[in-house]
């Protein structure tokens, strides 16, 4: 069954940084799910009539990771991973986001990470907006994409004793945006 395409919001919304959540993950040793997150983030959601455009961005030095400070070195500075003295921000931009009304939401967009820009497509949810406790309006946006960290020149590798890889090449992003509508 199609559902049909929608208009849910009209205006600018800023991502509220307190109740939004950008996070990655992989497969860590062939067994288990490694986990992190970025604490500062941000993102903007514009829609009128001719429709919406999402875009966003993350600081790479924000990235939880915390311990051992060898491995967030690694990760955050490290030219196999992030190199984020170079490019210290991580950012996307749609060029498509629709809307149904059956609360699912369809994005095209460019992700660009360690200064290199790639398509992605994401699919999840949308609520709202609804009238917000402080006489605001608030909205929520949840996308899930998978990428493989290789399109963005992250090819840090190393095997297992008896074969497979340490880390998955495929990293699933997990995205949560809550919304308030700025002031007319």
């Amino acid at each position: 069954m199609t559902t049909a395409a929608v208009h849910p919001f009209t205006g600018s919304f800023t991502a509220d940084p307190d109740h939004s959540s950008f996070q990655a993950q992989l497969r860590h040793m062939g067994v288990g799910s490694f986990r992190t997150g970025f604490d500062d983030v941000e993102a903007r959601l514009e829609a009128d009539r001719g429709g919406s455009r999402l875009t966003g961005r993350a600081r790479v030095d924000s990235i939880t990771i915390t311990r051992p400070p060898e491995f967030r070195a690694h990760v955050v500075e490290g030219d196999d991973f992030f190199d984020g003295r170079n490019h210290p921000e991580i950012t996307f931009e749609s060029r498509r986001l629709q809307f149904s009304d059956d609360g699912s939401v369809a994005l095209d967009g460019h992700l660009t990470m360690r200064g290199i820009e790639r398509p992605i497509t994401a699919t999840g949810t949308y609520a709202g907006p609804v009238e917000d406790i402080y006489g605001g309006r608030r909205a929520a946006l949840d996308f899930e994409v998978e990428i493989d960290r290789r399109d963005w020149g992250m090819t840090f590798q190393a095997q297992l004793p008896r074969g497979g890889d340490v880390l998955s090449w495929s990293v699933r992003l997990s995205v949560h945006i809550e919304l308030v509508a700025d002031a007319d």
